[in-house]
């Protein structure tokens, strides 16, 4: 398939060794940073575009017309990817319009034309996309339109080859995933790192969990079975519908809209690996994992989590609440004194884990006692 270069080589795979000790120390935690690409703050999406604009070159297109929400790490990449290419980057985003919106900002900073629609309706943004497209046509301009997420079977071909890539990193560093666990909204990463798994490994091929970050599971789960269906008839593998598992578990009110669970698990990783995830997709996956690494399920096994990107997404409004002051100390005694209040079951765990950790609750410090902590 026709395909432009946006990525530089392999995103990296590291481990998390700090958090996993947070956690009890009983899983191999790793991490796909997808979020260290070259490119506008970067992320998973910048795998389709490589073959969605490749196709939207190679067919002679001027003019791309995309869609989303305001934070939209996909329409954000595709204004960035345009430029980069020399395309004229249309994009539609849900309304209603705010004020501010520095995901939105950073469109128009790539050059991206922002169209919004005055309501969140997914329909009335399919109709202005349709329109603006009709327009450029009308204009004499060639014009490719791409799905939301860029989750069409030519754009998940992308997360075939990241599950592939994935494989290949963790050989080279001695281990092999027993679980990937990913975010997912449109369902092509899920179904692409499941494609591009089984292709290495069609036996013993990691199993892909994917946490429900968007809509329902009931309408996702045909969408991510006929990709799936798709990318196994390209790449010559054989899949299942049952190789398809959602939890919805950590959903929350829903899409876009934060929970007291993504929130401390954001902070954990922050305060544990120097590691930010966004708030709308992936740190919902992120306080997932940290529920089945506290449940035992994980127990002496290797798990990848998939960080999606989508860091401007920190910025936006979205409700949510600001995080606590908190001190971080590592006990010389090399034992888990450890206070983890506030993120759940996590303080049962504490006691159990090898590394040392120390987080406390602290108010605001004034400069001496900021001097007399080892903070």
């Amino acid at each position: 398939m026709p395909r432009v270069a946006l990525l530089d080589g392999p995103t990296p795979l590291q481990p998390m060794r700090r958090l996993a000790a947070a956690l009890g120390g009983r899983v191999d935690l790793w991490i796909k940073r997808e979020d260290l690409g070259p490119i506008a703050f970067s992320g998973n999406k910048l795998r389709n575009l490589e073959f969605l604009l490749g196709a939207a070159v190679d067919e002679g297109a001027t003019a791309v017309v995309t869609s989303g929400r305001r934070w939209s790490n996909h329409c954000r990449l595709t204004a960035a990817a345009g430029a980069r290419l020399g395309l004229d980057v249309h994009v539609v985003l849900s309304g209603p319009p705010l004020p501010h919106s520095p995901n939105r900002d950073l469109i128009g900073l790539f050059g991206g034309t922002v169209h919004e629609t005055t309501t969140d309706d997914r329909a009335d943004r399919e109709a202005m996309v349709e329109e603006v497209a009709s327009r450029l046509r009308a204009e004499g301009r060639q014009v490719r339109v791409i799905p939301v997420g860029g989750s069409d079977p030519v754009g998940a071909w992308g997360q075939v080859l990241a599950g592939r890539e994935l494989l290949e990193q963790a050989s080279a560093l001695g281990f092999a995933p027993d679980e990937i666990v990913v975010p997912t909204a449109t369902g092509g990463t899920q179904a692409g790192l499941i494609v591009g798994t089984r292709a290495v490994r069609d036996t013993a091929s990691p199993w892909v969990l994917g946490f429900v970050v968007a809509r329902p599971e009931a309408e996702l789960r045909p969408m991510i079975e006929r990709l799936l269906g798709e990318l196994a008839a390209m790449a010559g593998v054989s899949t299942s519908t049952s190789d398809i598992e959602l939890d919805s578990s950590q959903l929350g009110p829903g899409y876009g809209q934060p929970t007291g669970a993504s929130q401390k698990a954001a902070e954990l990783l922050a305060r544990t690996e120097g590691m930010l995830v966004d708030p709308v997709y992936t740190a919902k996956a992120l306080a997932g994992l940290v529920a089945r690494v506290g449940s035992g399920e994980l127990d002496g096994r290797s798990v990848v989590f998939w960080h999606g990107g989508g860091l401007p997404s920190l910025f936006e409004d979205l409700g949510r609440e600001p995080p606590r002051a908190m001190t971080t100390r590592t006990s010389a005694r090399g034992q888990a004194p450890h206070d983890l209040r506030g993120f759940g079951d996590l303080g049962g765990l504490a006691a159990r884990r090898e590394a040392a950790v120390e987080i406390e609750e602290v108010g605001a410090l004034d400069d001496e006692q900021g001097a007399d902590r080892n903070a």
